[in-house]
């Protein structure tokens, strides 16, 4: 966990993959208790630390995570979330190049809860939601390319089922498609950056995560320069 930005209302941490931001039943130690513990020995604070979860990112995936300091900025963030006043855009290193350059991509999204993933369809069927993202290439290797993607709806496993659907799974997401794991059991999407108005000053807040520690995204992000 690095912190990237934090002020007396907010903490925005980069996580690794593999990290959890919520307690679940693999009973591993969560993201937001190990903010917690920051927060509480960097200022001494007695008791409970108050600790607001905004938004969740997947397990395998590494990068931004936003959390409310106070029960006001967590009131407001949740409103920003759901109003789509948070910028939140990613970088998805994928097997194959998409059709285009750039584009749009609309599915209708059905989460299957057993098998904790989500099916894509190209018109709206049974309890399926409408799913919409852009994205367009800004890198490129020999045998991957890397996607710069920006959610207009945020959906259960959106873009990992979403850049499936065009023949782009993420490397490494082998529920998804992908031809084999990574290593460390990471699927190549990183939460690169966000942007949004404070929600108690009123000032712009944007942040940027650092690239994973891998071979490939410092050779792939490289390509970007050039």
């Amino acid at each position: 966990m690095l912190v990237v930005y934090e002020d007396n209302h907010l903490i925005i941490v980069s996580k690794d993959s593999g990290e959890i931001v919520q307690g679940d039943k693999t009973g591993d130690v969560p993201l937001s208790e190990t903010v917690k513990d920051y927060i509480k020995t960097k200022y001494h604070k007695p008791g409970n630390v108050f600790l607001g979860v905004v938004h969740r990112l997947d397990r395998p995936v590494s990068g931004l995570v936003v959390f409310a300091k106070t029960s006001k900025a967590l009131t407001r963030l949740n409103k920003m979330f759901r109003d789509g006043d948070i910028q939140k855009t990613y970088w998805a290193i994928t097997q194959n190049h998409p059709p285009k350059l750039e584009g749009t991509l609309t599915d209708w999204l059905v989460r299957n809860e057993k098998q904790n993933k989500s099916y894509a369809y190209d018109h709206e069927v049974p309890n399926s939601k409408k799913a919409m993202l852009t994205y367009r290439v800004i890198g490129q290797s020999d045998h991957y390319t890397l996607l710069e993607v920006h959610l207009m709806t945020g959906r259960h496993h959106q873009i990992r089922c979403q850049l499936a659907q065009i023949g782009c799974p993420i490397k490494g997401d082998l529920k998804y498609g992908a031809r084999r794991s990574n290593p460390d059991g990471s699927i190549s999407l990183l939460s690169h950056d966000v942007t949004f108005i404070h929600p108690v000053s009123k000032e712009v807040v944007h942040v940027t995560a650092p690239v994973p520690e891998d071979r490939l995204w410092k050779e792939i992000v490289e390509t970007i320069k050039k």
